[in-house]
């Protein structure tokens, strides 16, 4: 490949792992290049999740000229040509150049290469085949950097033939506009998308919830959900689709990003939490709280005042009550005050418990129950202020009145 440009490194291209790295490969006469999502994010000047990659020689080679260098490394993929390396507690995950031989629409056989061209084609999106030396030189075989530039996510060659290969590029398409794209989506590649929607059945939940997920979690996922709908892409996996609207007014309203409650978000209220969370492989919490931010009651009281959220917050937990809060767009109330006590208010334990009423004389069985519930309804509507004393004596009142 032949350099196209240069960035200004960034740190973590000079720091002290990623030199350690290079001396070990350049050493073995290994090329490595960054790949990928961080030379992405180099350009665009934002924060990098993961360290990825390109080296010219085989998983074998790689690992060997790491652990003659004394830097830990871990056989993660070698099937795929993949190893990942831990240099001063920076994680690094090498992948050999390779060459798809046969691919099924979601899992390729590849074999390996030292072509850096034929690596580069066989990625998903033009700004995904970015390569970046430790300098900042970079090689952009498919103009992605003026992709990136005009907020264009598209495919390398032709998009049905990229789809064919592996269809949850589909669900990456959308994902990647969400992050990165502008309006409007790439004509050929969305077209793509909404031909081989049909074939998104064939995918696990596990992934379409992560890249679902993820969608969600971005800036603009408004814009990308709607225009999964308008493509036949959400039919099998979220029919229950609501449209945008309240999604779009969470956004304008939440203090932090967060895709489970977003996705409640473009459901209905009699959305079925357990049927999606079982279609979509959410975890048993994630389901759980999918059904608390859709469920009816309790309702949320905002223009109640301090005292109505403090009871909201001590009944649901702190994070459940900034989910209905924030999911509660048609409340009037200071919404915003009420988040910030779900954020900073430590809700307090009720004072007494089913033993203090064994103490009194009773026997155990449902009875304790029912009075430690009357007890703790009579010390929420008081607002949490009354102690122990207070609590006991209320309790004996109760116990005396049975």
């Amino acid at each position: 490949m032949i350099a196209a440009a240069k960035i200004a490194p960034p740190a973590w291209m000079a720091e002290a792992p990623t030199e350690r790295l290079f001396a070990a490969l350049g050493a073995a006469g290994i090329t490595a290049r960054f790949v990928g999502g961080c030379v992405r994010n180099a350009v665009l000047d934002r924060p990098i999740d993961d360290l990825d990659l390109a080296v010219d020689k085989p998983p074998e080679t790689v690992m060997r000229a790491l652990e003659a260098a004394k830097i830990k490394v871990v056989p993660t993929g070698l099937k795929h040509g993949t190893v990942t390396a831990i240099a001063d507690s920076r994680v690094f995950e090498l992948t050999t150049l390779r060459r798809d031989v046969e691919t099924d629409g979601r899992r390729a056989v590849v074999a390996f290469t030292d072509d850096w061209l034929e690596d580069a084609g066989r990625r998903d999106f033009t700004f995904n085949a970015l390569y970046a030396d430790r300098d900042g030189t970079l090689y952009d075989p498919f103009d992605g950097r003026a992709d990136l530039a005009a907020g264009r996510v598209r495919f390398i060659g032709d998009a049905d033939t990229r789809i064919a290969e592996d269809r949850l590029r589909v669900l990456r398409f959308f994902r990647f506009h969400a992050w990165y794209g502008r309006p409007p989506l790439d004509g050929a590649g969305y077209q793509a998308c909404a031909r081989n929607a049909a074939t998104l059945v064939g995918l696990s939940g596990e992934r379409v919830r992560k890249e679902l997920l993820r969608t969600l979690a971005a800036p603009g996922a408004a814009d990308a959900v709607d225009a999964m709908r308008e493509a036949g892409v959400l039919d099998h996996w979220l029919p229950e689709y609501a449209g945008s609207t309240r999604l779009r007014a969470l956004m304008a309203r939440e203090d932090e990003a967060d895709g489970l409650r977003r996705l409640a978000a473009i459901l209905p209220a009699d959305a079925g939490a357990v049927a999606i969370g079982k279609r979509l492989k959410l975890s048993t919490q994630e389901t759980l709280r999918l059904e608390v931010m859709l469920a009816r009651e309790p309702a949320i009281d905002i223009a109640g005042g301090p005292r109505a959220w403090r009871a909201g917050i001590y009944r649901l937990g702190n994070g459940l009550y900034a989910d209905r809060l924030l999911l509660a767009i048609d409340r009037p109330g200071d919404w915003r005050a009420a988040l910030a006590l779900a954020r900073g208010w430590t809700p307090p334990e009720l004072p007494v418990s089913g033993g203090d009423a064994l103490k009194l004389g009773l026997k155990p069985g449902p009875k304790v129950g029912t009075l430690i519930d009357a007890v703790e309804r009579w010390w929420i509507a008081g607002d949490f202020t009354a102690d122990r004393a207070a609590c006991l004596a209320e309790l004996e009142r109760l116990v005396a009145a049975a």
